[in-house]
């Protein structure tokens, strides 16, 4: 199980109510039992004492774990490494019955501050076990792991009047904002960067239309990587799918705007980066057509593939964001939906069933010869890795031992790239992008965001998931991510692509599907 603190001390005695109220026998017994594998990260008894079976609770501000098994999934995700040392102040023990008893302790972490810990026991089969469980813990002033830095706000909108009003940004650590400097993800380029002169474009566009800066979000580091794990700071939290990861690159974004720490969540998408976190985490996104909005200062990773994109917690502001940050466009284009089977075929079964559960009624079914799919996706991926080092190698060959080991070995195959390599790669990601815009035409295509719902830590899904957010990258295209449930309750989403410059047709067009299906 997942351990919030660690004991200092001795426990102080539990509460002894009146004799006829006194603890069932072997109560506080196997409560000290808990708290001493607490102490000693004992996952196997920790695991011992939650009860068995699929109604079992254990909930704290991460989210709401059912069942057993997903309450020890969590725990040998590493949750418990994290526990802090506490020292419980209260204890006390309610008897409901000889085989029930509820117990609450107030406990003060060596940290400061108060938390407080609720469990329901029942005895199964002879032994105490716990049935439900809720954890509290003092909130920390500032979760490093979804924050680089923030304020109240940290920048102040320049037009209070803006049709952006009221709204608050996350911003990815690879743009500039003025007077801060662009840590991307990695202490060592944060060490050597100087503090930005301006606002890189898009953010000065939304500081013009009303909106406020919150802070600047985490990012994988460079931006390379879809987990949204970063090794140096930790991996933003999921709250929509607890203990689960958030996606990434875009990770500290979406998770600020999951926990309603902003409204807006300012990113980057090169080959899923917007649209993954936006699938793991239950929100709207886009993935703007390549070059529709302007890069200016926004660290690139793979010049020519990367693309601006956003994340809100609702269609009708990812639209409105849209009005501020897309160029003029012509709208009112083919709506036809196009569900294409090899497509949805590439999901996890749980995906493609909440999938076709939504398409509306009118979408036709149209077959793709992708028997080439994975010679593109190889092929973007060496491209990308090629521009990436191409971008960034000088400076980070005397330097790669400063990375996580992901993206070190992703940044080390990209040194060992050819110039034949590339250029044999970058013709074929030319060609893949060139029937991927025609296999698109006019209509819009309806594929999942994500192969998978978020996984736990450790899972590896990457190859599967690029195989799906390749497509857009390759032709170009904007991409609008939609929110779903699996029949599990775990978010999910469906991906809306139409062919460049298209972008307010899909905003459109999700935010009245939205409407419909609210």
């Amino acid at each position: 199980m997942p351990a919030a603190f660690r004991m200092v001390g001795s426990m102080t005695d539990v509460s002894q109510p009146p004799r006829n109220l006194q603890p069932p026998p072997g109560l506080v017994e196997a409560f000290r039992a808990y708290e001493a594998a607490l102490m000693a990260d004992d996952r196997a008894t920790l695991d011992r004492l939650f009860a068995p079976g699929e109604t079992t609770l254990r909930g704290d501000a991460a989210g709401l774990l059912v069942g057993h098994d997903a309450i020890g999934a969590a725990a040998s995700g590493g949750e418990q490494s994290t526990a802090q040392q506490r020292r419980l102040v209260q204890t006390h023990v309610q008897t409901i019955d000889d085989d029930h008893a509820l117990v609450v302790a107030v406990t003060e972490p060596a940290t400061g501050g108060r938390g407080q810990q609720t469990q329901l026991w029942a005895r199964v089969a002879h032994e105490w076990r716990i049935t439900a469980a809720h954890i509290s813990v003092p909130a920390p002033a500032l979760d490093r792991s979804v924050w680089r830095i923030v304020g109240d706000p940290l920048v102040p909108s320049t037009d209070p009047d803006g049709t952006l009003s009221g709204e608050t940004v996350a911003v990815k650590d690879l743009y500039a904002v003025a007077g801060q400097r662009i840590g991307a993800g990695t202490p060592e380029w944060l060490q050597h960067a100087a503090p930005e002169a301006e606002h890189a474009d898009a953010v000065r566009l939304l500081l013009d239309a009303g909106a406020e800066i919150r802070g600047i979000a985490r990012t994988v580091e460079l931006a390379y990587g879809l987990t949204g794990a970063n090794a140096h700071y930790g991996t933003p939290p999921n709250p929509r799918a607890p203990h689960r990861l958030p996606g990434g690159s875009s990770s500290g974004s979406a998770s600020a705007v999951s926990l309603g720490h902003a409204s807006i969540g300012l990113g980057t998408d090169t080959a899923g980066s917007i649209r993954v976190p936006a699938a793991y985490q239950g929100l709207f996104g886009i993935r703007t057509t390549t070059g529709a909005v302007p890069t200016g200062g926004v660290l690139p990773l793979a010049p020519g593939y990367d693309a601006v994109g956003w994340l809100t917690r609702s269609a009708f502001l990812l639209r409105a964001v849209g009005d501020v940050l897309l160029p003029d466009q012509a709208t009112g284009g083919d709506e036809t939906l196009v569900v294409v089977p090899e497509l949805l075929g590439l999901a996890a079964p749980d995906v493609a069933e909440a999938i076709r559960a939504w398409i509306p009624e009118g979408a036709r079914e149209e077959h793709w010869p992708l028997h080439r799919l994975d010679d593109w996706v190889t092929a973007l991926a060496t491209d990308q890795g090629a521009r990436a080092w191409q971008v960034h190698g000088e400076w980070l060959a005397p330097r790669m031992d400063t990375l996580g080991a992901d993206v070190r070995q992703r940044f080390e195959n990209a040194s060992r790239i050819t110039p034949e390599q590339a250029e044999a790669a970058r013709t074929t990601a030319a060609d893949a992008g060139r029937m991927v815009r025609d296999l698109v035409g006019d209509r819009i295509v309806v594929l999942p965001s994500a192969p998978t719902v978020a996984p736990h830590p450790g899972e590896h899904v990457r190859g599967t998931t690029r195989r799906l957010t390749s497509l857009a990258t390759l032709g170009g295209l904007p991409a609008v991510s939609l929110p779903l449930r699996t029949a599990r309750g775990l978010p999910t989403a469906v991906c809306l692509v139409a062919a460049p410059g298209r972008d307010r047709d899909l905003l459109d067009l999700a935010t009245r599907l939205s409407e419909v299906n609210a």
